[in-house]
């Protein structure tokens, strides 16, 4: 597993999401660092310098949990505060459900804990929900995304992700590719350059898109391997934030999911933090205001001593 490493002190883990890679959390790493704590940000599994399993199977969250215990444990600390967006957020919080005693406290970007349903399969549920035209659904067959993707440069597949601004959930119409119906921006938002773009553009060039895109296709295990679970809360301090402009903030509901009585009563020691104008990659869009809301909650636990395993 590939890391960014940066300071001293308890250790923070940085899990970045789809399609990102550690750079995502460059504005976090150098300042959490300042502010005393050893920042650890890897490529995650399947992504930029980290190994990357070809079968679809080896990224089931048992798999994705199993690498943070032992990247844990590499540092010789029985827990660590966890901040996650994204995809890396879903890690992040199987991570504080499956093994509690090895996080301090949470830090969940955009995407919010929902419960696994015991009684229907995730992709039934995507497909019905969404249509064949769905991301999640486009992505479960071996090889169909990479061939499309494959018709655009890295540069523009990086464009087409990560400067995704509407609120719209990501369907394509029928018949269409989820990468053609992304629209290039012909200009760049002011927080994110070409040369940042470029970085991504070249580990993505070197690993290829099938370690990030097997996530997606392990997702159908997820409603089986996850029910020793069903019914537990996630008891560790957990703060959660997400923009209002995010993805499906206001189509699916997700607004109304992280203000009301369900997610609350899922992880009950939770704070929901809601910034205004903000989208999807929003600890680079808002770096800043996320950077302050990280340090701000995880600092209200950095006094007690971290146990060495």
């Amino acid at each position: 597993m590939h890391i960014a490493e940066q300071g001293t002190g308890p250790l923070v883990l940085l899990l970045h999401g789809f399609p990102e890679i550690w750079y995502s959390w460059r504005h976090q790493i150098g300042y959490l660092a300042k502010h005393g704590y050893h920042v650890v940000a890897p490529d995650m599994r399947g992504y930029g310098d980290t190994d990357s399993p070809l079968t679809p199977s080896s990224y089931s969250p048992l798999h994705l949990v199993g690498d943070l215990v032992g990247l844990l444990d590499h540092f010789g600390q029985q827990q660590a505060f966890v901040v996650g967006h994204d995809y890396g957020a879903i890690v992040a919080w199987h991570l504080s459900l499956f093994r509690p005693d090895r996080v301090k406290a949470l830090v969940a970007l955009s995407a919010p804990y929902f419960e696994t349903s015991s009684s229907i399969r995730s992709i039934e549920s995507f497909r019905q929900g969404f249509g064949d035209g769905c991301y999640v659904c486009q992505f479960q067959e071996p090889g169909r995304a990479e061939r499309s993707f494959a018709r655009y440069d890295y540069l523009t597949v990086m464009k087409k992700f990560l400067l995704y601004n509407k609120t719209d959930y990501l369907v394509a119409p029928p018949g269409m590719e989820l990468i053609d119906y992304l629209e290039t921006p012909a200009v760049l938002p002011p927080w994110i350059t070409e040369e940042d773009l470029q970085v991504y553009a070249e580990k993505f060039e070197e690993s290829g898109f099938t370690g990030a895109l097997n996530y997606f296709r392990a997702i159908e295990s997820y409603w089986e391997l996850l029910g020793p679970w069903q019914g537990k809360r996630i008891d560790v301090p957990a703060k959660f934030i997400i923009g209002d402009k995010d993805i499906g903030f206001d189509a699916l509901g997700t607004g109304e999911y992280v203000k009301g009585d369900v997610f609350k009563s899922l992880v009950p020691n939770l704070e929901v933090v809601i910034l205004d104008g903000g989208h999807h990659f929003i600890q680079q869009e808002k770096p800043q205001e996320v950077s302050h809301e990280i340090l701000s909650f995880i600092s209200k636990f950095s006094t007690e001593k971290f146990h060495l395993v």
